[in-house]
């Protein structure tokens, strides 16, 4: 039978033994970590004490730019049609294509260089005819020139509107080599358009043509058959607000299936 002496011993043996155990408990805890609230099991972002894996999940200082693509560099030359008389300048259609695109994807730098009265061969507002609209607003980084129209050359002969619009397309090659040209001719609210009417149309499509541009017919595509009353305005010659998006809708398509070919622009921080 052990003695109280050694009893007592043998307790003290044991205690220090387990608060040794308790220690060593406690040290390999404080090695690993002790999940918190805020640790790694909890969802939240690991604290700036565990180093490197809050390091390498903080965006860099650049991080926050995007790039963004270069808007496409448009020019249009025209007549009233395309300034927005009968309406007002801000709901012509090339301001609605360049600032409110029908499709939120498309992103189009419009220079809209119309002046009323104009045409390839007649004189407009501030002098203007389409070759000196190209020689005001087309440069060299200029990427599409939409040609729009023009009725007001309506009485000249055909070789006089064919010659005029030649020469504007070659200006616009020399000055922006790369750009392609599409030339628009004028619109009719009629199946059975004036026969001047058809010169005009007959003369640009033959213009196009020898410079390799691209020619859109809107008398042969019924642009405004059957929506005139909707379409034009009260002076039954310009277009109405709703005429405009029209020609934005007919426009923008026709410049999306070009600008869609062309090489990706520069990309841009933004």
């Amino acid at each position: 039978m052990r003695t109280s002496a050694q009893i007592r011993a043998g307790l003290g043996s044991w205690a220090v033994v387990t608060w040794l155990a308790i220690m060593a408990m406690f040290v390999l805890s404080g090695c690993q970590g002790v999940v918190t609230p805020g640790g790694a099991d909890s969802g939240a972002a690991p604290s700036a004490a565990t180093g490197t894996a809050h390091s390498a999940a903080t965006p860099s200082a650049g991080a926050g730019h995007t790039a963004q693509a270069e808007p496409h560099k448009v020019v249009v030359i025209g007549d009233s049609l395309s300034t927005g008389m009968g309406s007002t300048p801000a709901e012509a259609w090339p301001s609605l294509i360049s600032a409110a695109p029908l499709d939120p994807d498309d992103d189009f730098d419009v220079v809209n260089a119309s002046q009323n009265g104009s045409g390839y061969v007649a004189v407009g507002d501030n002098s203007s005819t389409f070759g000196t609209q190209v020689a005001q607003a087309v440069t060299a980084d200029t990427q599409l020139v939409v040609f729009f129209g023009s009725d007001n050359d309506m009485g000249a002969s055909q070789a006089a509107i064919s010659a005029a619009a030649g020469k504007a397309f070659e200006a616009a090659k020399a000055r922006s080599p790369h750009a392609v040209l599409l030339v628009v001719g004028p619109q009719a609210y009629t199946t059975q358009p004036e026969a001047a009417r058809l010169t005009v149309r007959d003369a640009l499509e033959q213009a196009a043509s020898t410079s390799a541009a691209l020619f859109v017919d809107p008398i042969g595509q019924g642009w405004f058959i059957g929506q005139v009353a909707e379409l034009v305005g009260p002076d039954g010659e310009h277009p109405s607000v709703a005429g405009q998006r029209y020609l934005q809708a007919q426009l923008e398509k026709l410049i999306k299936e070009e600008v869609s070919a062309m090489p990706s622009p520069t990309l841009r921080a933004k």
